[in-house]
């Protein structure tokens, strides 16, 4: 594989730190052609869906993309927005307030988004990163909890793009944050405003994305995470074991997935006389299709049919003032040993191009 530059090496240039948050991804419109496209890159990551690649490229292109993708197009439009989809405009925002606050607490920081498949790619935000000079990236994948089929296919895909680039950026990961203190109080803090408007239920739950239940027999953690983060907002709300419950949804497929599902215990509370769900999903960052349309929509659907009476979500932490300054008191500490608060000396930089010229260097 030829190595690429996307800008050559400059002496006495100020090297760059920044933030990458990366989220999972969108198609770029609501439509049966932009979905192909989306899922076609999604469901062709081998994190993603772990079958021998001959046999699912039959199966993606045979069967799933032709009858998929208008389906996905049609729930996608239901919640799309002026501004797009929900996931890259509440992307946009969180970059922008996490931006805002690590210059107010005074860190000289770019603080960019890609996603891993759609746009704006990974590959392209880390070619505008370079030539930019940016030498020190903090990679903060925003799924809270870790996973393979998330947290490492993000990076994949840039080292994926370390692989091809001559000049390697230093790199530094977040890998998760779904017991972090500031996360848990932020969630805290937002359910807590949200009852005291609204009054309490009878029944909370923690809705996660499912993953197929092998993943937890080969050793990922994800699961277990996501038990750890609820059990951890349960405590700090005060809510007693039966208050609660920690569901998983979004299942594809007729493999088993990691359970309780979703909707059948949604169906099954109401069933069972429980009058008031509320709702939320503490493993997404921002608010997009999965909590939105199958939360808020089919998830209330299924409650109140069968026989609830209120059902409330509440929505993702997004880009809330709150969790905007908790979040960058956390990416600071992963910052610690890079000098991020003094800007670079004009006149060191002079004196680095002047030894580099005497040095019979070109690239000043």
């Amino acid at each position: 594989m030829p190595l690429s530059d996307p800008t050559a090496y400059s002496h006495g240039s100020a090297p760059k730190t920044a933030i990458l948050l990366v989220n999972l991804g969108t198609p770029d419109a609501p439509t049966a052609s932009a979905l192909r496209r989306y899922l076609g890159e999604f469901l062709s990551d081998p994190r993603v869906v772990e079958i021998p690649k001959p046999v699912w490229w039959l199966i993606l292109n045979g069967i799933i993309l032709p009858i998929r993708s208008s389906k996905s197009a049609a729930k996608y439009a239901s919640v799309w927005t002026e501004r797009g989809s929900p996931l890259q405009s509440g992307t946009a925002d969180l970059t922008q307030a996490v931006a805002a606050e690590m210059a107010r607490l005074g860190h000289h920081v770019q603080v960019r988004y890609a996603m891993r498949y759609g746009n704006p790619s990974v590959a392209s935000v880390l070619d505008e990163m370079a030539k930019q000079n940016v030498t020190r990236i903090l990679l903060v994948p925003l799924y809270p909890q870790y996973c393979a089929a998330t947290t490492a296919s993000t990076l994949d895909a840039v080292t994926a793009w370390m692989r091809r680039s001559r000049r390697m950026p230093e790199l530094r990961v977040l890998n998760h944050f779904h017991d972090e203190p500031l996360y848990i109080e932020a969630l805290a803090r937002k359910i807590e405003v949200y009852w005291q408007q609204q009054g309490r239920p009878d029944k909370f739950v923690m809705s996660f994305h499912g993953m197929p239940a092998r993943t937890l027999k080969l050793g990922d953690p994800y699961h277990c995470e996501c038990h750890k983060t609820g059990r951890l907002l349960a405590e700090r709300l005060g809510l007693a074991a039966a208050d609660y419950a920690v569901t998983f949804q979004s299942r594809f497929g007729k493999q088993e997935w990691l359970q309780p599902y979703t909707e059948p215990t949604l169906r099954q509370l109401a069933k069972e006389g429980v009058a008031r769900v509320d709702v939320t999903c503490p493993g997404f960052s921002v608010d997009c299709l999965e909590p939105l349309e199958e939360i808020a929509m089919e998830g209330k659907e299924a409650f109140l049919s069968s026989g609830g009476k209120v059902f409330h979500y509440i929505d993702c932490l997004n880009a809330e003032t709150h969790w905007a300054q908790g979040f960058s008191r956390l990416l600071t500490s992963h910052l610690q040993g890079w000098n991020t608060t003094v800007p670079a000396d004009p006149k060191e930089l002079a004196q680095t191009r002047e030894r580099a010229k005497a040095l019979g260097a070109e690239n000043l």
